[in-house]
């Protein structure tokens, strides 16, 4: 039975690379995956999911404007897939996110998104709140904090090493721009 998976956690977790190993793992064994990522993330190129640990894969993109449901049924339409993998699912739209809803439903393909929960200022993005709406489960990849607890926040950063409290909500960045805190460590960084 196909289901909508949303796997979320904070940066620096390893959400993409459980997804790359989960798609080579069916692609081992003769089953095609199709991945998709967002298009503006392009640290790594564009059309490339990257992990930090130096594994990639190239990757179809998605834009705002995209309806995922026909991506999903065209590429379907080319070949059997096993699977749809989604990485940086944040960046979906609620209207994505119940377009990949509909592609498990009626095309009958599981739909696997990896993303973050929550951004700098511990608010959720619009993918990750309509994937926590709709998908059918969730798991989150987990990560530390440097106290050793659970991280559940994300710190933004400046040149300077200085959490910043206000900006835009989407900020391409990796380790130097982004610290994944727990929550008590991430108010005592912002309220600093």
């Amino acid at each position: 039975m196909a289901k909508l998976y949303f796997h979320y956690s904070t940066m620096n977790a390893g959400k993409s690379t459980v997804l790359l190993q989960a798609s080579h793992n069916y692609r081992e064994r003769g089953m095609d995956t199709y991945l998709i990522t967002a298009q503006f993330d392009n640290r790594a190129g564009e059309g490339v999911i990257a992990s930090r640990i130096g594994i990639s894969e190239p990757a179809d993109t998605f834009s705002p404007a995209d309806d995922l449901f026909e991506k999903v049924k065209n590429r379907k339409a080319e070949g059997p897939i096993i699977c749809v993998f989604i990485d940086e699912a944040q960046f979906l739209t609620k209207e994505q996110v119940w377009q990949l809803a509909k592609a498990v439903d009626d095309l009958k393909v599981p739909v696997m998104c990896y993303g973050l929960r929550v951004d700098f200022q511990g608010e959720l993005f619009p993918g990750s709140a309509a994937l926590l709406a709709l998908a059918d489960e969730m798991r989150e990849v987990r990560t530390i904090c440097h106290c050793g607890k659970k991280a559940t926040m994300v710190v933004r950063m400046d040149e300077g090493g200085t959490p910043l409290k206000e900006g835009a909500q989407v900020q391409i960045g990796g380790n130097e721009t982004y610290v994944s805190l727990c929550r008590k460590h991430w108010r005592q960084a912002v309220e600093g």
